[in-house]
């Protein structure tokens, strides 16, 4: 199975919605958004998310709803509700609705940052705080790679390299999914939001970019296919 690691965002208050929206995206996470119930429902059906953060009080169709109908069709998508801290009824409704985990409001980032890991860990057992292939070792706090043993090119005592926010994504990625031939638009449509332009070549420039860093030995070009990592 793929694994992915693209979020869903789910909230109509704007300000609080850019604010989590920044702060996502910077840890590495490809995040979609929307602000009403009934463009939530549609996109979770039709997209593959590892999570959802979902407000319940939403316009159009409410998120307790929302959450309703995708379990009665089935879909498991992992889900944390976003709800007023003193409305103990919707917590008691979410998690009767199908929730995994529920924030009360108003709370710190840290908080949720937190439960999110700890959800997708549940959900896919080979996450952790750090993810190790043959010679490389990703560190998801600091978004650093290290080599940790020497490659054709390579220099083996090197220190940790710091990635920008869409090579780590890119790396992750692949390191999540070795040996399986990835599409450039599968790469895009987890690496990005669904606002990237699916034609751009920036795909082929950040692999480019990480050959550089980890050595190209590691990212095989598959001619009219897509990628393999290889560094298993």
């Amino acid at each position: 199975m793929i694994i992915t690691m693209r979020l869903l965002l789910v909230e109509d208050d704007p300000e609080l919605s850019q604010n989590l929206f920044q702060k996502l995206q910077k840890e590495g996470f490809a995040v979609d958004v929307t602000d009403n119930g009934i463009d939530a429902e549609f996109m979770g059906d039709e997209i593959l998310y590892d999570l959802v953060i979902l407000d319940l009080g939403l316009p159009q169709r409410s998120g307790l709803e929302v959450l309703k109908n995708w379990r009665n069709k089935n879909n498991a998508i992992p889900v944390i509700i976003l709800t007023a801290r003193d409305a103990w009824h919707e917590r008691v409704d979410g998690f009767k609705a199908g929730a995994d985990d529920y924030l009360g409001k108003p709370f710190h980032y840290e908080e949720l940052q937190l439960r999110i890991r700890a959800l997708l860990r549940r959900h896919h057992k080979n996450l952790g705080d750090t993810i190790t292939s043959k010679s490389l070792s990703l560190d998801e706090e600091t978004q650093r790679v290290t080599i940790i043993s020497k490659g054709d090119d390579m220099n083996a005592d090197q220190d940790a390299i710091e990635l920008t926010g869409t090579e780590f994504r890119l790396l992750r990625y692949f390191m999540l999914n070795p040996n399986k031939i990835l599409s450039k638009s599968r790469l895009i449509e987890h690496v990005y939001d669904q606002n990237f332009d699916k034609d751009s070549n920036l795909i082929e420039v950040y692999v480019r970019h990480l050959r550089k860093i980890i050595g190209k030995e590691k990212i095989v070009t598959k001619r009219g296919q897509g990628y393999l990592f290889t560094d298993v």
